[in-house]
């Protein structure tokens, strides 16, 4: 990564988390002339991630996690499809982690025909979805139950997930922006991602339709960083030629029979 971009993805962090900044500030916090300031918000207002205001700039998206039943409603048939494509890629005796968040958690609804299948997870909606199929040894890892995202984080939830070989990875994410910054936005939940993402041998980002063009706080992931997106039949074409410049492969859902 050039020096310029670390400095813009330093600046746009920077902003999402004050959600306020003035120009001033920006100035003073990066030590750069107005000008300067005003390229690289410029740069950052282009990208979507953030918007002018007068006098400085805010972040234009919501940074607080909205509640885990209303994530889970929105998109439910397309989320169950893209699950149903993911499981094509599990196979017997691997050892995969599913991470949390609405999309990726039911992928184990469609892992009965697997053998010996090990799934590593911290997604308490995973956990209780697995409970019926014996084909499947669930490890939790540990932590404690943070409602909003149904999931278990801590200081040490990373730490202990890097202590095991993962053959496969399954991530979801609040938003993948058109640069192809895969975004989330807790940074417990920042944390377990990244420890999974070094920790894996393939990764699949696991993404509805609904998410590409939007960013949320943190960056865990760039989109070549993945082996390959599963996504729905509405696909943006913006996001499969992204995907085709960093050479990620691309699997889609198909389209729901239409009705009489």
């Amino acid at each position: 990564m050039g020096m310029k971009s670390f400095r813009l993805r330093r600046m746009e962090q920077y902003i999402l988390e004050k959600e306020h900044v003035s120009m001033e500030e920006l100035c003073r916090e990066f030590d750069m002339s107005i000008n300067t300031v005003r390229l690289d918000v410029a740069q950052l207002v282009s990208k979507g991630s953030i918007k002018k205001i007068y006098g400085g700039v805010c972040s234009n998206h919501q940074n607080s996690l909205v509640p885990f039943e209303e994530r889970k409603m929105k998109n439910e048939d397309k989320k169950r499809a893209i699950c149903y494509k993911a499981a094509g890629l599990v196979e017997d005796g691997d050892i995969i982690f599913i991470d949390s968040g609405t999309t990726a958690m039911y992928l184990v609804d469609f892992l009965e025909e697997r053998k010996n299948v090990t799934v590593l997870t911290n997604n308490l909606n995973v956990i209780i979805h697995a409970v019926p199929y014996p084909n499947l040894q669930i490890i939790c890892l540990p932590g404690i139950l943070e409602r909003k995202t149904n999931s278990f984080v801590s200081a040490e939830t990373g730490k202990i997930l890097s202590r095991y070989n993962i053959r496969k990875a399954f991530f979801a994410a609040t938003g993948v922006t058109e640069n192809g910054d895969v975004t989330n936005s807790s940074s417990l939940e920042y944390e377990v991602k990244r420890a999974a993402l070094s920790g894996s041998e393939q990764k699949y980002l696991l993404l509805d339709s609904s998410k590409f063009g939007k960013s949320a706080l943190l960056t865990f992931a760039e989109i070549a960083d993945m082996n390959r997106v599963i996504t729905d039949y509405d696909m943006n074409p913006a996001l499969l030629e992204l995907c085709i410049r960093n050479n990620v492969a691309v699997d889609m859902t198909e389209p729901p029979e239409q009705g009489l």
